[in-house]
């Protein structure tokens, strides 16, 4: 059994660009316009060439990129004028269509245009046939029809079928149908219009009430044949109906539309984030199918599910759109399962015991930062082998700092035996304060030749890591790790380690002196 084919026209570079500081010059829309070929998009809508000299030169360069690949559009108003510019700039298009149209509704007919409905008639007529003396492929859009008298409708699609229109578009222009009547009103002219299978019915929906994607859903389901949108839903106002949205339920839910499209749909993904670039237009992380989190996963209970079996949790493979695969996210929330999963995506494997001290010290971490990156694992695996058999362990500190004020220092060290030793200091700054501290507790004679500060991660909250070397009495070098969010307890931990080294290194050449 053969599948219908919706048609999938991206105006992207038309009804897209009309987003508030969108703007695109021609070399960038040339940049969209071929990966959108790359993307499979049935028409282009490249422009409204009457506007400026930019669009029409986007329009004319951009027909004579790409060829026979796809149709590219123009738009125009129901004006001689703007159909004419319009076929101008087509010129250099094999597969060339002029988009013309006028307003429906009593609002644009009355406060708008200011003229009558019959009037109106007239002029949609008179507008399609000029263009098809130009092009074959003659689209009209029915402006605001989503606001629009039905009957009303009905008259002005059937006279601009008969005056030639292959495609008829049915826009909601203000976002303000909701699916049930909007797939009613597709419904009504496929049973309405005479002559209605001689054109495509095409829907463009705008998205005030967060609706655009559903509506248009609906109208494939009533008929329609044609879905206009744009990339990552940009457009007027709060947007347009978002392609990636409208393929990707159609490409998952057959058994409800039981229509396909050509998208390429492992190209949508590399498309969303050249539109954001080129546009300057971010996309929200929460955004369906191209946002950040679409994805990710940073429930431990969604993780579990998602680590065991994708399709718990996620409808649609992200390889399917173009991405690598889920993302868990490490935070609070996720359990041992995720974390062991990532450690040993990250190659590391130890024993069950030395998992409850990673883990243990991932769940302190996570609870002081919104998210744990590799490098936090990375730095917290280190900091964990560095306290298997520590001479001594630093248990806690307390510092104050300022100016005016001394900065001070409480250490309390943990010894192998299981004693606990506190001493305080005070120093030119509070590491000075802290590390004096330590050496009343820890007396070995050394002096600190290096220390060095790096951000493990990226954001405010980021893990810092310490790195110090101090020289021993007799010459030799001790390098110390610390890591921990706050920078004077990552210092407190590397002078630690280091002093730790030295320690142990001293019984090792005494033992081997015995």
């Amino acid at each position: 059994m053969s599948i219908d084919r919706v048609r999938i026209f991206d105006t992207t570079l038309r009804d897209g660009e009309q987003s508030p500081g969108a703007s695109m010059n021609t070399e960038e829309k040339l940049e969209i316009a071929r990966q959108l070929v790359r993307l499979g998009v049935d028409v282009i809508e490249a422009g409204f060439p009457i506007s400026s000299p930019g669009d029409f030169e986007s329009v004319r360069r951009i027909g004579a990129e790409v060829g026979d690949a796809v149709t590219v559009c123009a738009l125009s108003r129901a004006i001689p004028k703007d159909i004419e510019a319009a076929a101008d700039a087509l010129a250099t298009a094999k597969r060339p269509r002029i988009h013309t149209g006028i307003g429906v509704s009593k609002s644009h007919l009355e406060d708008k245009l200011r003229i009558t409905e019959d009037e109106a008639l007239e002029r949609a007529v008179a507008a399609v046939k000029l263009a098809r003396t130009f092009v074959e492929d003659v689209e009209f859009y029915a402006e605001d029809a989503g606001r629009a008298e039905p009957a009303y409708l009905y008259r002005v699609i059937q006279a601009v079928i008969a005056a030639g229109a292959t495609v008829v578009n049915i826009p909601d222009t203000t976002g303000y149908a909701y699916p049930e009547v909007f797939g009613t009103l597709i419904g009504g002219l496929m049973e309405n219009v005479s002559g209605i299978e001689k054109a495509i019915v095409a829907v463009h929906c705008h998205n005030d009430l967060g609706m655009a994607t559903a509506n248009a859903l609906a109208g494939v389901k009533a008929g329609a044949r044609q879905v206009e949108c744009t990339i990552n839903g940009i457009g007027e106002r709060a947007g347009n109906t978002a392609l990636e949205e409208v393929v990707m339920a159609i490409k998952q839910r057959p058994d409800v539309f039981g229509v396909d499209t050509g998208i390429v749909t492992k190209e949508i993904t590399r498309t969303s984030k050249l539109v954001s670039s080129i546009t300057g237009i971010h996309v929200q992380p929460n955004k369906a199918i191209v946002g950040a989190n679409a994805f990710a996963h940073s429930s431990g209970i969604h993780q579990d599910g998602v680590l065991k079996e994708r399709s718990t949790y996620e409808i649609i493979d992200p390889v399917d759109v173009g991405l690598g695969g889920s993302s868990i996210v490490l935070t609070a929330r996720s359990g041992r399962h995720a974390l062991k999963h990532r450690l040993a995506e990250l190659t590391y494997e130890m024993p069950e015991a030395e998992f409850d001290r990673v883990y243990a010290a991932f769940l302190e971490l996570a609870d002081k930062k919104k998210e744990v990156y590799d490098e936090d694992l990375e730095a917290l695996v280190g900091e964990t082998e560095r306290t298997i058999n520590e001479v001594y362990h630093l248990a806690q500190i307390h510092f104050t700092s300022g100016e005016p004020g001394i900065p001070t220092a409480t250490v309390e060290l943990v010894t192998q035996e299981g004693e606990h030793l506190i001493d305080s200091s005070h120093g030119t700054g509070p590491v000075d304060a802290v590390y004096k501290a330590i050496n009343r507790i820890v007396d070995v004679d050394n002096d600190l030749t290096e220390f060095r500060v790096e951000a493990v991660t990226r954001g405010i909250d980021a893990l810092g890591e310490v790195t110090i070397r101090i020289k021993s009495a007799d010459g030799r070098i001790f390098t110390g790790r610390g890591a921990h969010s706050d920078i004077i307890v990552a210092s407190a931990k590397a002078y630690t380690n280091a002093l730790n080294r030295l320690l142990v290194s001293q019984k090792t050449t005494i033992t081997e002196e015995i």
